[in-house]
């Protein structure tokens, strides 16, 4: 059985392109052998207040969001294939970069410095939503899809129409402007005001719906539409902004303020 040379899973015979990725097969894939499977250690540290995300790899392989590699030590190749018909469909509903590199070997990678915070969401046989842009690296053995949203829901709750699927088991690093918070549904409900929801299970529906009954009782109340979310499974939240991004915001309506009075 072959394997794909840019997300390594497995192909079925005859392939023209990668179930996974889309990917094209080549020649040179047809007597390929299965990807490293040495160690993946992903870590989170902080330099001069800043969140850094540092991937310690062993014979192993990880995949990253296209643009985020700061630097790189030791004996490590990045691979970044011309995109598949598939990656690149993928890459048109859920507004992801169509290239996700891949980068093997062993040594040591750090990935680009940001304000946000990065979060390593470990999945066991799992299946996770995430909100646009949430994606920002993970091993090579978690599959990458996309959801599609309810018209509705999508219209309104600020996830759009599509979001990113992430399957199977192994890490994932996820990116968002505060620290989360998880919340455990059994058979329940979260109404959250705001689209912070950064991912949730999929035995998770997302719904938009008015806060209070009726138009009247939705005006008094000074709410509009709410995102609930329903079901068995977790949601992972980012209610408040950590320092950084609340003064940026602060600054940045600020600035707005002053060029709306200048006008």
């Amino acid at each position: 059985m072959p394997f794909c040379s840019n997300c390594g899973n497995e192909i079925k015979a005859g392939a023209a392109f990668c179930g996974s990725c889309g990917n094209k097969v080549g020649q040179a894939q047809q007597s390929a052998t299965p990807p490293p499977v040495g160690k993946v250690t992903f870590d989170v540290v902080t330099r001069e207040r800043l969140n850094m995300v540092k991937v310690e790899l062993e014979n192993a392989a990880f995949r990253y969001e296209a643009g985020a590699m700061h630097y790189m030590q030791g004996n490590l190749e990045l691979q970044s294939d011309l995109p598949g018909v598939g990656s690149i469909f993928k890459s048109m509903i859920t507004k992801e970069k169509v290239v996700k590199p891949v980068i093997s070997g062993s040594g040591t990678v750090h990935l680009t410095p940001s304000f946000g915070e990065f979060t390593i969401l470990e999945l066991d046989n799992d299946e996770w939503i995430l909100d646009r842009g949430a994606y920002y690296a993970s091993e090579l053995n978690i599959e990458l899809g996309a959801f599609t949203n309810r018209a509705i829901s999508a219209m309104f709750s600020g996830e759009k129409w599509f979001q990113t699927v992430v399957a199977g088991t192994g890490k994932v690093i996820i990116n968002s402007a505060g620290p989360l918070e998880e919340v455990e549904l059994t058979n329940g409900k979260l109404v959250v005001d705001g689209s912070f929801a950064v991912a949730r299970t999929s035995g998770i529906e997302l719904k938009v719906a008015k806060a209070t009954r009726g138009i009247f009782s939705t005006v008094i109340s000074g709410e509009g539409l709410v995102n609930t979310f329903t079901g068995t499974g977790k949601v992972l939240i980012a209610p408040v902004d950590n320092y950084f991004n609340t003064l940026i915001h602060t600054v940045r309506a600020i600035n707005s303020n002053v060029l709306r009075l200048q006008k």
